[in-house]
């Protein structure tokens, strides 16, 4: 016959800290995506800053529509993550979602579930990237359609930049999208990289070039920002992490806009 294990219960609660993680970034990510979750575990999370992931519904192919389609289900998703529970930073990872619904409705939509958050999308932590950079002139790629690429090309213009180039790949599966390797990428960037221009964006959050930024930099002879970079950037700097991280790119060695002294 098995003696019973005697269980005892301690003489006191345990201490608990305010949080597990000293800063917290959301990210609300298409159900599809391959790349952003990977690379803000690469570029952003740490002892320090803990990165929590959800997804929204999502469904190809990437057409006007089909992002629009998303803004119904982006504060339901946002509420998901760490329910009751306040976050420094939300990340909604659709940049030409962002140019579509806006990102002031995004940001409105997160906030009504997670309202003490800083607000983040693609497109607005991209035009920040590249106004710390002191670009004034861009060129562009992106993975998408020219229809898909054309409400992205006037939020840039609207916003003050010339764009010298806009290259398209003509790719409508965001999967097919996180597929493109990232040699294709650095070749696509030099194509892309219009002589006159400051600065080339490469645009959306399923494309892995964040891993290669450092490496087009070198090859073009000018900054480069992408997507998921952008806005890895801007969530560090939001949780007051101010550490210059050179090996990944210029933008990564400067401060948010409104940092600056």
């Amino acid at each position: 016959m098995r003696t019973a294990v005697a269980l005892s219960l301690a003489a006191r609660r345990p201490r608990l800290d305010d949080r597990p993680l000293d800063k917290r970034i959301g990210l609300v990510i298409l159900a599809t995506d391959h790349t952003t979750e990977v690379d803000f575990q690469r570029m952003v999370a740490s002892d320090r800053i803990g990165v929590y992931v959800t997804r929204i519904p999502y469904a190809n192919p990437v057409t006007p529509e089909n992002l629009r389609a998303m803004q119904p289900s982006l504060t339901e998703a946002a509420a998901l993550i760490l329910p009751d529970e306040t976050l420094d930073v939300v990340m909604y990872s659709c940049t030409s979602a962002s140019v579509v619904i806006g990102d002031s409705e995004v940001a409105a939509a997160i906030k009504a579930a997670k309202p003490e958050a800083a607000v983040v999308t693609p497109t607005a932590a991209s035009v920040q990237g590249l106004r710390a950079l002191s670009a004034n002139r861009i060129s562009v790629l992106t993975p998408y359609t020219i229809e898909t690429s054309r409400p992205m090309a006037d939020y840039f213009a609207e916003r003050g930049f010339a764009i010298d180039g806009f290259t398209c790949l003509g790719l409508t599966d965001d999967r097919e999208m996180a597929r493109i390797s990232p040699k294709e990428i650095v070749a696509f960037a030099k194509e892309a990289a219009a002589p006159a221009s400051d600065a080339l964006f490469i645009s959306c959050t399923a494309v892995r070039a964040a891993g290669v930024i450092a490496e087009i930099e070198q090859a073009i002879g000018k900054p480069v920002v992408s997507s998921n970079y952008a806005t890895a950037w801007a969530c560090l700097r939001l949780c007051g992490d101010r550490e210059a991280r050179p090996q990944l790119g210029r933008l990564m060695e400067l401060p948010l806009e409104e940092e600056r002294p």
